[in-house]
């Protein structure tokens, strides 16, 4: 462990609830639960670089009005057979990549081997390899790229880091922080690999440093908003 790594964290973390953040994604206490369809239905509607609140939020909502509830998709074999141009699935996605991410991902986790879909996913995400993500049968969908990889890997409560902006942004403070490092954002993969060096240097965990970076980095009002749509009960600040 790095003594100037983890004071600079320390600093950084104060006042954020970084691991009742990384809990959450951990136990799926997040706003969409343990509810296979809906996290994949997150991951494919955040292809496109869409918000939270104006975005995903509302698209997995209406998927979930119009599949989950009605009963009409209740694993991902079911998800799968949809039709790329089915008109609910249109209404509730839009963008053809969201779509087509959505349905080829469902392929993949239903041919696997595991009992359950929310084993699949796991035991998809839990063996995934972002240094890789191109060969791997998610990573290779056109229109996944590191970002959404780490992102559904997350959902499924893996321990690991989204190359977003908001990442970016906390280890390029915490680089200028540092006296020398081997701290790179330049690409996505070197931005996990320095998300990997700031876990083993400190007592932060990859989860806890994205969830660092979130808080930080979030618009304060697009923040609450997810917050509360997760009917979190950490401490706001």
């Amino acid at each position: 462990m790095s003594e100037g790594v983890q004071t600079i964290l320390d600093r950084h973390a104060e006042g954020v609830p970084c691991e009742d953040l990384a809990a959450a994604f951990r136990e799926h206490r997040r706003w969409s639960g343990d509810d296979q369809r809906l996290l994949l239905a997150e991951a494919a509607a955040s292809t496109t670089g869409q918000g939270f609140v104006g975005g995903v939020k509302p698209t997995v909502e209406r998927f979930r009005e119009s599949f989950v509830a009605t009963g009409r998709v209740d694993s991902f074999d079911a998800l799968a057979a949809l039709d790329l141009e089915d008109e609910d699935l249109i209404d509730a996605f839009g963008a053809q990549r969201k779509r087509h991410v959505l349905l080829e991902a469902a392929r993949v986790l239903a041919d696997r081997p595991e009992t359950d879909d929310l084993a699949a996913l796991v035991g998809w995400a839990s063996a995934a390899d972002p240094y890789r993500y191109d060969a791997d049968p998610i990573g290779s969908i056109a229109g996944v790229g590191p970002s959404s990889f780490q992102s559904l890997r997350q959902l499924a409560g893996i321990e690991t880091i989204t190359p977003d902006s908001t990442v970016v942004a906390l280890i390029d403070a915490i680089d200028d922080d540092l006296k020398s490092s081997p701290l790179d954002t330049a690409t996505d993969l070197r931005t996990i690999a320095s998300g990997e060096w700031l876990a083993l240097e400190s007592s932060y965990t990859m989860l806890d440093i994205d969830r660092l970076a979130w808080w930080t980095f979030t618009d304060a009002d697009d923040r609450e908003a997810v917050l509360e749509a997760a009917g979190s009960t950490v401490d706001h600040g």
